[in-house]
């Protein structure tokens, strides 16, 4: 099994260690520790890592970010509460998307409108 410093897992990640450290606090994260107590990274830490980035581009609050990953290091009897937290983003993103739509639409409506006046002027 790979194991990567906190430099090494830095490049990998594209995560600075001020972030990684940072991410350990808010217990988003949570390294291994050698007996000389230096932290360590594993394959499976690569992949938490990108999850976490991706609940942060849809948005996701750092609160219900540290309380996933809470959960996440329970184990398997928390994916109800898990899926909870992720059909809330979603709704979240769906309303983000309607109100997105919405102006869409608004837009596209008066760009017609002087579209339409021009042709009219011609």
């Amino acid at each position: 099994m790979a194991q990567y410093s906190i430099g090494e897992f830095s490049k990998i990640t594209g995560l600075s260690i001020d972030t990684l450290r940072y991410y350990e606090k808010e217990q988003l994260v949570f390294s291994h520790r050698l007996d000389n107590n230096r932290r360590y990274y594993e394959e499976s830490d690569i992949e938490w890592v990108k999850f976490i980035l991706r609940l942060k581009e849809t948005g996701m609050s750092i609160k219900n970010m540290k309380e996933y990953a809470r959960l996440r290091y329970q184990g398997d009897s928390t994916i109800d509460q898990r899926m909870k937290l992720l059909t809330s983003q979603l709704d979240l993103l769906h309303d983000e998307q309607d109100k997105i739509d919405r102006h869409l639409t608004f837009l596209e409506n008066k760009i017609q409108i002087y579209q339409k006046m021009k042709q009219d002027l011609s």
